[in-house]
C-alpha cells in the first residue's frame, strides 16, 4: 500500500487512466526525451557517487557477473517458450524485448529504495548498462539462423553484427548513464555535494512527470494485445515473475544484499520498450512491433510498476 500512495506511482496510474479515456493530455515527445536523460544522468552520478565510496570489490565483479549472465539466459529461455506460439522472428523479437532491462522500472525501483531507507550500491547501475546489448546480439543471431533456416535470406537482410554492437555499445542514453558514472567516481564527495541540487533534489518530480508519461503510453499501446493468444498475456505477467525469482536464486547464492538483490530481481523481471524495440524494428523488420511493444510496454511495465516492484522488494526482505 505504501508503494501505491507514492506521488510518482500516483502520477503513472493518473497517466494510465488518461490514456485509456483517450484524454488528448500529453507530454511533447522533446520534454519526455529530456527527462529521460535527466532520470539517467541523475542515476549514473548517483552510481558513480556510491563507487567513490565504496571502491571496486569482488562484491561489485560478482553482481555485474550474474547480471551479465543473466542477460543471456533470460533470453534463451523466452525464445524456447515463446517459439511455441510466435514465428521464429516474433519469438526472436520478443525474447530480446524481455531479455533486455527497463530504465525507467529500475529508476523507479531506486526511488523506492531510497523511500525506504534500503541501501544499495551504485555499481547496480552499471549491471543496468551490461544487461542492454547481450539480448539484442542474441535475437539477431537467432533471427539469422530462422532465415537461413526458411531459405529466404535476402541480400542485405542479413545484419552485420559489427554495426549491431556499435549500435548497442554506443547507444546515446547507455553513454550518458555510463559517463555519468564516471563523473561521479572521479568527482567523489565533493562533487555530489555540488550535484545534490539537481541530482537529488529534482529527482522525484522529474520521475513523477516522466511516469505521467509512461501511463499515457503504456495505455496506447495496451490496443496491440487486442486478439492475442490468452499465452502471450500469461507470458507478459508471469515470464517477470519467473526472471525475478531466477535472480533472486542467483543473489541468494551470492550473497548479495537485500538491496542489491532487489534491483537484480527488477532487472532480470524488466522488459525493455526504448532501446531494444528501435535495434529490433530495424534489425528484425519481419517481426510485429505492435506484438512486443503492446507485451513490453502495455501489460508488463504497468505489472511491473504497480505489483511487481513490491513483489520482488518483499521476496528479497524474506530471503537475503
Amino acid at each position: 500500500m505504501q508503494t501505491f500512495l507514492d506521488p510518482a506511482i500516483l502520477f503513472f496510474v493518473f497517466g494510465l487512466l488518461a490514456g485509456l479515456v483517450r484524454s488528448n493530455l500529453e507530454i511533447p515527445p522533446p520534454i519526455a526525451r529530456f527527462l529521460s536523460l535527466y532520470l539517467l544522468m541523475s542515476l549514473g552520478l548517483k552510481g558513480g557517487f556510491a563507487l567513490a565510496r565504496t571502491g571496486l570489490t569482488m562484491e561489485v565483479a560478482i553482481s555485474l557477473g550474474l547480471a551479465l549472465m543473466l542477460a543471456f539466459v533470460v533470453p534463451l529461455m523466452g525464445y524456447g517458450l515463446l517459439r511455441r506460439w510466435l514465428s521464429g522472428f516474433d519469438a526472436a523479437a520478443v525474447s530480446a524485448t524481455y531479455g533486455s532491462v527497463s530504465a525507467v522500472t529500475f529508476i523507479t525501483a531506486v526511488q523506492v529504495l531510497d523511500s525506504r531507507g534500503l541501501s544499495y550500491g551504485g555499481h547496480m547501475a552499471a549491471a543496468m548498462a551490461l544487461m542492454e546489448s547481450p539480448a539484442i546480439v542474441m535475437a539477431v543471431l537467432l533471427a539469422n539462423r530462422v532465415r537461413q533456416r526458411e531459405g529466404g535470406a535476402v541480400a542485405g537482410q542479413q545484419v552485420s553484427m559489427g554495426k549491431l554492437l556499435h549500435e548497442s555499445l554506443t547507444d546515446g542514453a547507455q553513454l550518458l548513464l555510463l559517463g555519468a558514472m564516471v563523473v561521479g567516481l572521479l568527482t567523489g564527495d565533493k562533487g555530489q555535494e555540488v550535484m545534490s541540487p539537481f541530482s537529488v533534489d529534482l529527482f522525484k518530480g522529474m520521475l513523477a512527470f516522466f511516469l505521467l508519461d509512461m501511463g499515457l503510453n503504456a495505455a496506447r499501446h495496451m490496443g496491440g494485445l487486442k486478439g492475442r493468444s490468452p499465452w502471450l498475456l500469461a507470458y507478459a505477467t508471469l515470464a517477470p515473475i519467473v526472471h525475478a525469482t531466477l535472480a533472486l536464486v542467483c543473489a541468494w547464492a551470492a550473497g548479495m544484499s537485500e538491496g542489491d538483490g532487489a534491483l537484480l530481481m527488477v532487472l532480470a523481471a524488466s522488459a525493455s520498450y526504448i532501446a531494444v524495440p528501435a535495434v529490433v524494428r530495424h534489425a528484425i523488420p519481419e517481426a510485429q512491433p505492435a506484438l512486443y511493444l503492446g507485451m513490453s510496454l502495455g501489460l508488463t511495465f504497468p505489472f511491473n510498476i504497480l505489483l511487481g516492484i513490491p513483489l520482488y522488494l518483499r521476496a528479497a526482505s524474506a530471503v537475503l
